[in-house]
């Protein structure tokens, strides 16, 4: 789906019928705020880019953006695909590293400055890189760790992002 595409979907209108509780606004801010990261990252030439998390569920306000983005391991372990970044990014946000991330009241996770920033967390991925564990404890690398539900391990769907919408990127 191209940004247009899912801001004009149910990921952000909500499921017919409405719940009365679902946060259209909150869910258009980070929409919003997904253009920023997603331009970014094309910016320094990323163009494989997916999103999950419980945004792309049937969740009323979904607290982030979980995605991942394909890159080249060695541009990652350098330290260039960061630095890159962070020389567009004003918030100075891009890093994982485990020392940067910072505590959000009423939340139990310690979270990157990107989320704080964005409310987003988009992990770089490279053939091999082990992103989490299924049901059963085997690792799983992003595209298939983000294609399970982490509470009971059933199949999910993810958005991949495309610039136009045929996917032809331009």
């Amino acid at each position: 789906m191209t940004l247009d595409q899912i801001e004009e979907s149910t990921f952000v209108a909500g499921p017919e019928p409405r719940t009365p509780n679902w946060d259209e606004s909150w869910r258009r801010q980070l929409v919003s705020n997904l253009r920023i990261v997603v331009g970014q990252l094309r910016d320094v030439g990323v163009d494989e880019i997916f999103v999950d998390g419980s945004f792309a569920e049937d969740k009323d306000h979904p607290n982030d953006i979980d995605g991942y983005f394909a890159c080249e391991p060695m541009r990652f372990a350098s330290g260039d695909l960061e630095r890159d970044l962070n020389r567009i990014d004003p918030k100075k946000s891009w890093t994982w590293s485990h020392s940067a991330r910072r505590a959000y009241r009423g939340y139990p996770k310690l979270q990157l400055p990107m989320w704080h920033a964005y409310r987003i967390e988009m992990y770089p991925h490279y053939a091999g890189l082990v992103a989490g564990n299924d049901e059963h404890g085997q690792p799983l690398e992003f595209p298939a760790f983000f294609r399970k539900r982490r509470d009971n391990g059933a199949p999910k769907g993810i958005i991949r992002i495309v610039e136009t919408a045929a996917g032809v990127q331009t």
